[in-house]
């Protein structure tokens, strides 16, 4: 197995124990979940600070979430698909979240500069846009807007939505902001 492959392996295996543990994971736990001796981690990665940044900036990719939008079957209708892609959207969403409330809970700072992260963040919403748009091209003939931006604004009500109804514990359903972002906040006369 190459070095890439390994910490790739390796930082698999590490982000459940995070979530679960937090920073306080030990090499015991990781080398047992990884399946290897513990010294290989740190042979891989010069020591946690590294491994936690690495899992940190893993955990930020949208690819699991590109990967499922990728594969919703543009023959169904819209909504459904904007369902699939939502739940999917959502499940990486809670991932970040419950990854970042541990580490930001255990005390563990994860040190990283601003700008690569907010680069990062933009190249992450760019992809996922243009993943979404996809989903909105078979009806771009009946859209207001191009695919493009009826994609950017149906992630900003589910990314918004999402944290702001988390906190007063009234969320909508998937089905029902689906619902309100195709037809409206009217019901049919």
């Amino acid at each position: 197995m190459s070095a890439d492959e390994r910490r790739r392996m390796i930082v698999q295996s590490v982000l459940p124990l995070l979530v679960e543990h937090g920073a306080g994971v030990t090499s015991s736990q990781i080398a047992r979940a990884a399946g290897i001796g513990e010294g290989t981690v740190f042979r891989v990665f010069k020591d946690k600070d590294e491994l936690f940044a690495t899992c940190f900036a893993e955990a930020l990719k949208p690819d699991q979430v590109l990967d499922a939008i990728a594969v919703i079957d543009l023959e169904q209708p819209l909504d459904d698909r904007l369902i699939e892609a939502a739940d999917a959207l959502s499940a990486h969403l809670q991932r970040m979240g419950a990854l970042m409330a541990v580490m930001h809970g255990s005390g563990r700072r994860l040190e990283h500069r601003h700008d690569d992260r907010r680069d990062r963040r933009k190249e992450s919403m760019s992809v996922m846009r243009d993943a979404m748009a996809e989903l909105f091209e078979p009806e771009k003939d009946r859209l207001r807007l191009p695919p493009s931006q009826s994609a950017a604004l149906f992630l900003s009500l589910l990314f918004s939505g999402r944290i702001r109804f988390s906190e007063t514990g009234d969320e909508p359903t998937t089905m029902e902001l689906v619902n309100v972002f195709l037809n409206g906040a009217l019901a049919a006369a």
